[in-house]
Order: C-alpha cells, then sequence, then structure tokens
C-alpha cells in the first residue's frame, strides 16, 4: 500500500473511531438520572435501561409515584451494602407493586457503588426495596453457576411434597439496574453510622435515614 493510503486509512479509522465515541457518549445521556436526598445529603444514580429495563421501569414506577418518600434505609452492613425503599419509619412496610422478572444475568456486576434490586429466595421476586454495594461482591452476581428457574421449581415441589432438596448450583444472583455517579460520600456516610436490633430487624441504623425526596433529573 502506498503512503497516500495508509494516511487515508489512518484518517477513516479516526473518523470511525471518533463516531462510535460520539454514540457512546450520546447513549450515556440518553441514560435516565434520579436524584434523592436523604436526610444524611444527596446521591444521584445513572440507571442503565440498555442492559436493565425491566428493572429501570419499576424503579422509575417507586419515584414517579412518590412510593419511596419518607422511607428509610433499613439495612446497613459495612463493607457490604445499605439497603432501602421497603420500610418506614416505624419499620413497617409499603405497599409494593407487583414482583418483576430477575434481570441478574444482564452481565451487569454487583461491584462498589453500584445500585440493584433485594429480593427474597425466590428468583422473581424483587418489588420496591434496593441496594447501594459499598463493596464489589462478587457473591451476588450471576454467574455459569447459578441455579435456573428450572432448578427452583424443582425444589419449590420438592418442598410442597414435604421434601428438602438441596440446591447444589449458586443464587442466581441479583439485578443491578444502575450506578451512583455523585454522593458517594453521603453512601459512604450511611454505611458508617450506628446499626442495632429492632424487633425482628438487624442492622437497622439507631438514627434514622430518610429518603426525604427523590426524582428523575431532566
Amino acid at each position: 500500500m502506498c503512503l497516500q493510503g495508509v494516511f487515508k486509512l489512518k484518517f477513516w479509522l479516526l473518523i470511525c473511531l471518533g463516531w462510535l465515541c460520539l454514540a457512546t457518549s450520546a447513549a450515556q445521556a440518553d441514560e435516565q438520572k434520579v436524584l434523592m436526598q436523604t436526610s444524611l445529603g444527596a446521591v444521584v444514580f445513572e440507571l442503565n435501561s440498555r442492559q436493565a429495563p425491566i428493572s429501570v421501569a419499576n424503579f422509575l414506577a417507586y419515584v414517579d409515584e412518590g412510593r419511596y418518600v419518607g422511607t428509610i434505609f433499613h439495612r446497613v452492613i459495612p463493607d457490604f451494602m445499605i439497603q432501602a425503599g421497603g420500610h418506614r419509619f416505624d419499620l413497617s412496610e409499603i405497599e409494593d407493586l407487583a414482583p418483576i422478572r430477575n434481570e441478574a444475568d444482564n452481565g451487569l456486576k454487583n461491584v462498589q457503588g453500584t445500585l440493584a434490586f433485594a429480593r427474597s429466595e425466590d428468583i422473581d421476586s424483587a418489588t420496591g426495596q434496593f441496594y447501594i454495594n459499598v463493596s464489589d461482591n462478587s457473591n451476588l452476581d450471576h454467574s455459569a453457576a447459578s441455579c435456573t428457574r428450572m432448578d427452583e421449581a424443582a425444589r419449590q415441589k420438592a418442598l410442597i411434597r414435604g421434601l428438602r432438596k438441596p440446591l447444589t448450583c449458586e443464587t442466581f444472583g441479583y439485578a443491578v439496574f444502575g450506578r451512583v455517579i455523585q454522593g458517594m460520600d453521603v453512601v459512604k456516610a450511611i454505611e458508617n453510622v450506628e446499626t442495632d436490633y429492632y424487633a425482628d430487624y438487624a442492622d437497622v441504623p439507631v438514627v434514622p435515614i430518610v429518603i426525604e425526596s427523590i426524582s428523575r433529573i431532566d
């Protein structure tokens, strides 16, 4: 290839790379951001509707309907996560929307600063409660060794028959659907508050940390 041809090739490669960067930036700019004001400060989330559309839609439904306002961070475990979105000041539970399909197999990982839905033992049981990872928690990720919905169904049938069928597979995982882009210092402040037992609940902040407001950022 002549020298002029090499220069032309490099020029077009740079043009393509530039368009790719612009497209990536535009996609990131289009992702919904949410401002959460807590009694300890503000946190901004960036949601990932491309990889977690069901989870993001569910989270925004709770946000838009004001269901999170007045709820507290009811479970705080240092070096693990902080959890909120399901209990009021007196630990009474809010009225949840219907459970959603678990998107833990979307490729997003439970690394520090990510936002994910809590759930019960059932794979597709997440409603409104969410948590923020304050450490990298790979044990919460979906993996090749994770249980399938068929595994879970077989286990439930065994339980109905009075049999305890042990699981040889790992957890299906917990669906990450966003990340903290501002206010990680507030997250760390919440992580380090004093906690105690309250009724049947453990790891409850002694001084309640309240979600005072939460809304989309246009």
